[in-house]
């Protein structure tokens, strides 16, 4: 027999409560309970068991990137020398340490990595390309400049 995941418990009105916390994850439970047609406290059981269950993993605030004075937002692509295991993993760890690299995905293709990077200016992001050309296997960079934000949504779609 199948085990259910967790995502296959999910019902409508857990869904309602989980497209309302990614909008605004400090709404209040009675906030969230009268949205969704819910008494408080089965609506605070439901979001602790979306909680417990790993599906709510946790809650941020979304800064403007502009306000705090990043202006330049990029996709790095990075392709390696070779590919090793250890260079990799030697990667990977350098890549958590730098703050202006936001995601970086290990990815199928001509590349072997993704980064979602920002910085002050271009002049900054020239200093942060310097830095990242000298990281464990490193063969080239391809920098994609973002002109403009179009959608910006940082949820999941609970269809």
């Amino acid at each position: 027999m199948k085990e259910e995941s967790s995502v296959e418990r999910l019902d409508e009105l857990d869904r309602a409560i989980l497209e309302r916390l990614q909008l605004d994850g400090r709404a209040s439970n009675s906030r969230l309970a009268e949205e969704v047609g819910l008494s408080e406290t089965p609506c605070w059981r439901r979001i602790k068991r979306l909680e417990t269950d790993g599906i709510i993993s946790t809650y941020s605030a979304n800064l403007d990137r502009r306000k705090l004075g990043l202006g330049v937002f990029a996709f790095v692509e990075v392709k390696f020398s070779t590919h090793d295991t250890e260079l990799s993993r030697e990667f990977e760890s350098a890549v958590e340490s730098i703050p202006q690299i936001l995601t970086c995905h290990n990815v199928t293709g001509e590349v072997d990595y993704i980064l979602q990077v920002v910085a002050k200016d271009l002049d900054d992001y020239g200093r942060f390309t310097a830095v990242l050309r000298n990281l464990p296997g490193v063969m080239a960079i391809h920098s994609i400049l973002s002109l403009r934000e179009v959608k910006k949504f940082s949820g999941l779609p609970l269809d």
